[in-house]
């Protein structure tokens, strides 16, 4: 459910249609599935919806507005009013770049090396592309998160495609990998770019502040974890860690 200033949106429409469109309230809550024409909203109704909505939100309904429900009206603003999601995080990690490419795109051992999931089966092999399913913990409401992905690395360039196929309550969701070389380190960075279905418990601004908040702790980790094997290789190694 898309939320504006703390209301669900479908009742700013719903308010605005009773206010200025001559909307029976009453008849709406009865009918939830209704079109604006079937809840009696004629031409002169829909001129106004489209004023007030372009007024408010900037946003132009089509002309077939008529036969959308409330809702469908409500999912229509949202998407003008809420832009795709992009986020970009990166880190540097103290251990050279083929051990941090490495052990970052052994997604077998992702487990071992993310906080967040629990789980990864590696559904297919194909050359440079893996496709595996994800599973996370529990969340806090005990609910396990599980989806399939897919990823292609590219080593000539430094980075890496890839994204979701079982998108769930994302429409897309696609991340780019880079890594650059530092004096300290490597630089790894991720860019994910997203929009979330209408129907999804967080929108687009939602769902960018939790994946930041997110990655800035997974990095912090993945950081950690592998600069403490870089030390163990280049102890084990006598210092030539290649």
């Amino acid at each position: 459910m898309t939320v504006t200033h703390g209301r669900p949106l479908t009742t700013e429409i719903t308010e605005i249609l009773v206010a200025h469109c001559g909307l029976d309230a009453e008849v709406a809550a009865r009918e939830p599935a209704a079109s604006l024409e079937e809840l009696g909203m004629d031409s002169l109704a829909l001129l106004e919806l489209s004023a007030v909505l372009a007024d408010r939100y900037r946003v132009r309904i089509p002309e077939e507005a008529g036969q959308l429900s409330i809702d469908a009206v409500a999912d229509l603003v949202a998407r003008e009013t809420d832009p795709p999601g992009h986020t970009e995080n990166g880190i540097v990690i103290a251990a050279p770049l083929p051990l941090v490419w490495k052990l970052t795109n052994d997604v077998a051992n992702w487990p071992d090396l993310f906080t967040e999931y629990a789980a990864v089966d590696i559904l297919e092999r194909d050359g440079r592309t893996v496709r595996f399913r994800l599973t996370m913990h529990p969340d806090e409401n005990g609910t396990v998160w599980s989806w399939v992905s897919e990823r292609t690395t590219d080593w000539e360039n430094r980075e890496v495609r890839a994204h979701r196929v079982e998108t769930g309550p994302f429409e897309y969701m696609r991340i780019h990998w880079r890594y650059d070389t530092e004096p300290d380190g490597t630089r790894m960075t991720w860019v994910q770019d997203f929009a979330m279905r209408p129907q999804a418990p967080l929108d687009n601004a939602g769902m960018t502040a939790r994946i930041n908040a997110n990655s800035r702790v997974q990095l912090a980790v993945i950081k950690e974890r592998i600069e403490r094997a870089a030390g163990i290789r280049s102890t084990t190694t006598g210092g030539d860690d290649e």
